[in-house]
C-alpha cells in the first residue's frame, strides 16, 4: 500500500466565509483501501510520514511528521518557533478523500475546519 501527499486546505469557517486555499496543511501518509490513515503501515513508514503546514505568511509555515500516540493522530513540529503540536479531531476516524472535511486545533486556538482537495500517490513509494 502506497504513501499518499494529502491536501487539506482551509475551508468555510467563522469569520471566513470563502475560506482560503492558500492555508493548509500537505501530510503524507498510508491510507487503508477505505481512504482512512492505516496504522500499522504507519508504524512501518512513520519516519517517511509528514506534515507541512502552508500559509501566506511565512511566520506560519512548518513542517514536521504526522505521529500517534494513545488513540489520537498529532502534527509534531521540532522547531520551537513552528509552535507546538497540533491534534486533528478524529483523524484516524476521517476518510481522507477529495471532498470530505476534517477538523483541526492549530496553534491551541479553536479548531478549523479542512477540506481535502487533493489525494496523490507519493511517487517511490
Amino acid at each position: 500500500m502506497p504513501l499518499k501527499r494529502i491536501v487539506l486546505r482551509l475551508a468555510r469557517n467563522p469569520g471566513i466565509p470563502d475560506g482560503d486555499d492558500k492555508q493548509g496543511y500537505v501530510l503524507v501518509a498510508p491510507l487503508d483501501a477505505g481512504g482512512k490513515i492505516d496504522l500499522e503501515l504507519w508504524r512501518a513508514l512513520r519516519a517517511k510520514c509528514t506534515v507541512d503546514r502552508f500559509h501566506p505568511d511565512p511566520a506560519e509555515k512548518a513542517d514536521g511528521l504526522l505521529t500517534h500516540r494513545g488513540n489520537q493522530w498529532r502534527f509534531h513540529y521540532d522547531e520551537d518557533e513552528e509552535g507546538p503540536d497540533e491534534g486533528g479531531y478524529r483523524l484516524g476516524d476521517h476518510v481522507f478523500k477529495p471532498g470530505e472535511y476534517v477538523t483541526i486545533a492549530s496553534h491551541g486556538e479553536d479548531p478549523l475546519t479542512y477540506v481535502v482537495t487533493e489525494v496523490d500517490r507519493v511517487n517511490g513509494a
